[in-house]
């Protein structure tokens, strides 16, 4: 068990070079997806205690650090970009990578990264709310970062992240002012307007 679980870190080593659209605030290089589980741990951490004392925070800090892994095979998807095949490909790396470790432990691994993909729960619904919410504050905090690289829209993002008002009213009411702010500062484009007919 003990030689299978080292293997198993030294495979998910890999995760360091995966690339992502965002950028460290500061940094002109882009982050890789190790380093956005732990950031996302970090904001868990930090934020469970004001939207949810409830929730359990080893489950979700579990579920964050495990949630990404699957890219070391499938890779990052641009979420305004074309999804693809990403469900089969990201399967097939959860079923490959999280099976390289003894049974019980592949289970429960594999358990948690298919709770935090269908997000039923209320620890993986948290989970996949600031798993929105920290390329929101990056991108905002980067002078637009990725978004005006990719020609991204105050629509785009609102209707991407939609999933975070139902968490946290409160979290929802900054990200509409950050998106608010970036349209503003011309990083983000302007809703789409309805003509009259």
């Amino acid at each position: 068990m003990i030689d299978s679980a080292l293997r198993f870190v030294l495979e998910c080593e890999k995760l360091k070079g995966i690339e992502r659209r965002s950028r460290p605030i500061g940094l002109p290089r882009r982050e890789n997806s190790a380093e956005h589980s732990w950031s996302l741990a970090l904001l868990a951490m930090t934020l469970i205690p004001a939207i949810d004392p409830s929730l359990d925070t080893l489950h979700i800090l579990k579920m964050v650090i495990l949630h990404d892994i699957v890219e070391i095979d499938a890779g990052d998807t641009f979420c305004y970009g074309d999804q693809g095949n990403k469900a089969e490909k990201e399967q097939a790396a959860a079923k490959r990578i999280f099976g390289m470790l003894h049974e019980s432990l592949a289970s429960e691994f594999i358990s948690l990264w298919e709770e935090f993909e269908q997000g039923a729960t209320p620890e993986a619904k948290f989970a996949n709310a600031i798993d929105r919410l920290l390329p929101i504050m990056q991108n905002h905090a980067n002078g637009g970062g990725a978004w005006p690289e990719h020609g991204i829209s105050i629509d785009q993002v609102l209707t991407r992240n939609r999933n975070i008002e139902a968490v946290s009213p409160e979290l929802w009411q900054h990200v509409t002012a950050l998106a608010n702010e970036a349209v503003a500062a011309g990083w983000l484009k302007p809703a789409k307007t309805v003509p009259n007919l």
